[in-house]
């Protein structure tokens, strides 16, 4: 494996309650999740996030253009969003101060929106991929597939994924419940236009069901608060004997330290995944007192992105989980916040994280260890058969 194994590691400055955000705009204000760049891609598409001089030079830069534009009587969040911009920073984005307190409130688990999710193609059209259940967006009966053209008047093709969603929030003023946002939207050759109106949402990042012949499905949605805690909840309340499916299908990210929790429940103790900041090296290491005997399966997809590919890829690595499905999405970088002198707040790509075992992510993703297109729970109830879990 590239870089060779890790378990050897240790932090050189790990602080278990820094909150890191692989990826969590998908939740963030409408639910509009970030746009995904093709696969093909090389990886490392934010050179200047390499090294500590690199990715300290890149944030000053995003500080130096918003502090002279607020000098100059100017937007210091537009100033460091068009360096965010030129930077090649796929998951960069500026927020003002309310359009981040909305983002707190969306790790949080609950949001102002539409209930859509969406993501950017490589010729830069934006595609709804999923809708929140009962949401204004599938009220309305948008579907997935529907080709996203304008919000309010805005061409969005092209956009950055972090405009895409400030277009579908509104402003501070208009990203209330209620408040209207227009859509013009595409299927096939038919063009329509659709007004919704915001909603205040919740998200349910955990759910739990238990499935005949001693099967416990636990699909967790997004890395949210508290869900690492839902999930080893579930697992120490499973009866004795019991398979798990761990579903991760379309699970777009969220907070580190949840994706750690959850991993914590299958894990004694033991490396999660090592992670660099500017240049320093650092770990995540699992709880101890995990499950480590319990058959497990981990379902993945192409939607399976970020904070859910760093659990997929602990569990694969150190052999606790046979995963099923197809190939993960590829996105192994690390953001984080830096505070702008208008109160406005920029989260930047800083660094990279690697998989127990010294695999990079990042633009790659995770093969399964069988691939299932179709049917895929049913193929994972055959694994979980093979180890011993009847079906």
């Amino acid at each position: 494996m590239p870089g060779g194994p890790a378990f050897a590691l240790r932090p050189r400055d790990l602080r278990r309650g820094a909150v890191l955000t692989l990826v969590f705009l998908g939740v963030l204000g409408t639910a509009a999740a970030t746009g995904c760049w093709d696969r093909d891609t090389p990886a490392d598409p934010v050179p200047q996030a390499h090294g500590r001089a690199a990715a300290t030079g890149y944030r000053e830069a995003v500080e130096r253009a918003a502090a002279q534009a607020v000098a100059d009587g100017k937007s210091g969040k537009q100033a460091a969003e068009d360096v965010v911009s030129r930077s090649g920073d796929r998951w960069g984005a500026v927020y003002d101060h309310a359009e981040y307190a909305e983002f707190e409130q969306a790790l949080g688990g609950h949001y102002t929106g539409v209930g859509l999710f969406v993501e950017r193609a490589a010729d830069g059209t934006v595609t709804l991929t999923r809708l929140q259940s009962g949401g204004p967006a599938a009220r309305a009966g948008l579907r997935p597939g529907d080709r996203l053209v304008s919000v309010d008047g805005r061409a969005v093709t092209g956009l950055r994924p972090g405009q895409v969603t400030a277009l579908l929030r509104g402003d501070a003023r208009r990203a209330r419940p209620g408040s209207p946002v227009v859509l013009v939207l595409r299927r096939g050759g038919h063009t329509w236009t659709r007004t919704l109106h915001r909603a205040r949402l919740s998200t349910e990042p955990v759910t739990v069901q238990r499935l005949p012949g001693g099967v416990l499905l636990i699909k967790v949605s997004s890395f949210t608060r508290g869900s690492g805690a839902r999930v080893r909840s579930a697992v120490k309340a499973a009866p004795a004997g019991a398979g798990v499916m761990l579903d991760l299908r379309g699970n777009r990210g969220g907070l580190v330290t949840e994706a750690v929790s959850a991993a914590s429940a299958f894990l004694d103790g033991g490396l999660v995944a090592t992670y660099d900041v500017r240049g320093d090296q650092r770990a995540l290491y699992a709880d101890r007192g995990g499950d480590t005997g319990r058959p497990l399966v981990a379902l993945v997809d192409g939607g399976t992105m970020s904070a859910a590919e760093l659990v997929t890829g602990a569990l694969q690595d150190r052999g606790r989980a046979v995963t099923v499905g197809t190939r993960t999405f590829g996105k192994g970088s690390v953001q984080m916040p830096t505070a702008l002198p208008d109160g406005s707040v920029a989260e930047l790509t800083v660094g990279h994280y690697r998989t127990p075992a010294g695999r990079s992510l990042d633009g790659r993703g995770i093969n399964p260890d069988l691939v299932a297109a179709d049917r895929t729970e049913e193929q994972a109830r055959g694994v979980l058969g093979g180890l011993g879990v009847a079906r």
